[in-house]
């Protein structure tokens, strides 16, 4: 009998997660873009970032999910700390959504769920019916797994060992412990609380042993958060910090009152033949009244964990390393939400990667305007980090495009890939113009006066051109227009330039050294044009998927 519950348990158990996985991803490929700009855009207000928080957990079940996008935003800064803290306040009511929905027993409806669901995959060719689909059938799995969970656990009513370990989580300390490394374990507050609520509906446990244990299960699932955060910048850990800080505060609070007041007795009289709606109850007004406790102490709380994790004097970092991706191990997939995030990560890395080949291109060509090469150990230095993040980006990007959901999304990565390799391709330019200064002092040659009035030209139009490329924006229509007309410019240029060193050379005003590297130093100046055109053509195209 106990191998048929353990072995009901776990296929009850991994019925309920992946029918949370079908759902969270069914959510993902059908709306994970807007929930990302939603997120982004409406969390500068207290009351909106908690509404939003609350809303979007709520949709996809998975207080966690949210929490890791918070994080991946303010890795990314696309969202402050104070922002972080009313959205994860929010993600903490909303995560109680699947609790109640068990204990209104809304599996009931659950065949109906799964076989839409299924018909919806196997039938419906269009993407959205598709997604919708996948959602439906992930709901109705999840309850069905719940359900197996249930009916696996009823035979332990009658084994006197398992419910003499249950009494032991009266004691406060041992109930929030277990809660809390159950949930860590298997990364689901819905999944633990879920089993929870089996056991209390079997008779197995009631609502005074079980409240310590619900205390501790909102403690372990900040265990999906910390491990999103590893890798990231100091602020994004300080947004893990403050999600356990938020659980750590209300379970401290909820403790002390369920010890001395009877709020327990409360709660349960107001379900009082429903003791899994009493858990949800619980779990509800835990994370209600925790937000409503600590809403006046946000700013506090952001504070408490920048002093838990302090500013260091070397907050920026040295070396060539990621600033703002974080590498899939072997085997890792992207969670919920957290595409959109990874893309904005790239576009990051992209927009430092454009400044340093910005500062070679004008560092280049400056060798030769001041007839200086001693720059040349500088440029080649900040040129080999440009390679170093060119692979990084390539690979993170190769890494990510199998777990992409729709061919937007694919096109957006297609789109950041190739930009990835033309800004690598405009610091090699670089790197070849400022060679050419070390060549002309190492044969005590120069260009003549009006060869550097032209090469004067020359870095201003590129410098131009690189620019207007800066922090990588999603080009409008005149924008795109006017580095169109800036690479155009740039090849009249060209053609004009060889025609007066042509006339250099029939009037023996260079020397032949000088004419040869004047005639590739042309070359350099009108392929980085050509490159800044190519990223522009990118971001334009970039811009229309994400309009899409």
């Amino acid at each position: 009998m106990e191998s048929t519950v353990i072995l009901g348990l776990l296929g009850g158990l991994a019925l309920f997660l992946y029918g949370m996985h079908m759902t969270s991803s069914g959510l993902e490929a059908a709306a994970g873009n807007k929930m990302k700009k939603i997120l982004e855009r409406l969390t500068s207000n207290r009351f909106l970032g908690i509404l939003v928080g609350a809303l979007i957990t709520a949709a996809i079940q998975s207080s966690s999910a949210v929490t890791v996008m918070v994080v991946g935003f303010v890795n990314s800064k696309l969202m402050t700390l104070k922002q972080a803290i009313w959205v994860i306040m929010g993600a903490n009511i909303g995560t109680t959504i699947t609790g109640q929905l068990i204990a209104l027993d809304v599996g009931m409806l659950a065949p109906i769920f799964a076989i839409t669901g299924v018909v919806m995959v196997v039938f419906m060719k269009k993407p959205k019916f598709h997604h919708l689909g996948q959602i439906l059938a992930g709901l109705g799995i999840l309850f069905i797994g719940m359900d197996t969970m249930s009916s696996a656990m009823a035979p332990l009513r009658d084994v006197p060992e398992f419910v003499n370990l249950l009494t032991k989580f009266s004691n406060p300390v041992i109930g929030i412990l277990f809660g809390a490394i159950f949930t860590a374990i298997i990364q689901s507050s819905a999944a633990s609380i879920g089993i929870l609520q089996g056991l209390a509906m079997n008779g197995l446990i009631d609502l005074s042993n079980a409240v310590f244990v619900l205390f501790g299960q909102n403690i372990g699932t900040c265990i999906t958060a910390v491990l999103a955060s590893i890798g990231t910048s100091r602020n994004a850990k300080r947004t893990t910090i403050m999600h356990l800080m938020f659980n750590v505060i209300g379970t401290f609070i909820f403790t002390i009152l369920c010890i001395v007041t009877p709020v327990t007795s409360l709660v349960a009289s107001l379900s009082p033949d429903n003791v899994a709606g009493q858990i949800a109850n619980m779990h509800t007004i835990f994370n209600v009244a925790t937000t409503i406790i600590l809403l006046p102490f946000g700013t506090q709380l952001v504070k408490l964990s920048t002093k838990i994790l302090p500013e260091t004097k070397d907050e920026e970092k040295s070396g060539r390393e990621l600033l703002f991706i974080k590498p899939l191990s072997s085997g890792e997939h992207l969670q919920l939400g957290t595409f959109s995030i990874a893309a904005t990560n790239v576009r990051s890395e992209l927009s430092r990667m454009l400044s340093m080949a910005l500062e070679n291109v004008s560092s280049s060509y400056d060798s030769i305007l001041n007839q200086d090469p001693s720059q040349l150990e500088k440029i080649t230095e900040r040129e080999q980090y440009i390679d170093y993040l060119n692979k990084e980006i390539t690979k993170y990007i190769s890494d990510v495009m199998p777990h992409v959901y729709s061919e937007a999304d694919s096109s957006l990565l297609n789109s950041l890939f190739k930009i990835s390799g033309d800004i690598e391709r405009i610091a090699d330019h670089a790197t070849n113009i400022v060679e050419y200064s070390v060549m002309l002092k190492d044969k005590n040659t120069s260009f003549s006066e009006s060869a550097m009035e032209e090469i004067y030209e020359m870095k201003r139009l590129d410098i131009q051109a690189i620019s207007a490329l800066s922090d990588l924006p999603c080009l409008s229509e005149s924008e795109f227009a006017e580095i169109t007309d800036l690479e155009k410019n740039i090849d009249h240029t060209t053609s004009g330039f060889i025609n007066n060193q042509l006339g250099r050379i029939r009037d023996r005003v260079c020397s032949d050294e000088a004419c040869v590297l004047y005639t590739k130093l042309l070359t350099d100046f009108e392929r980085i044009g050509d490159h800044a055109l190519n990223i522009a053509e990118s971001l334009a195209n970039k811009t229309e998927i994400e309009h899409v």
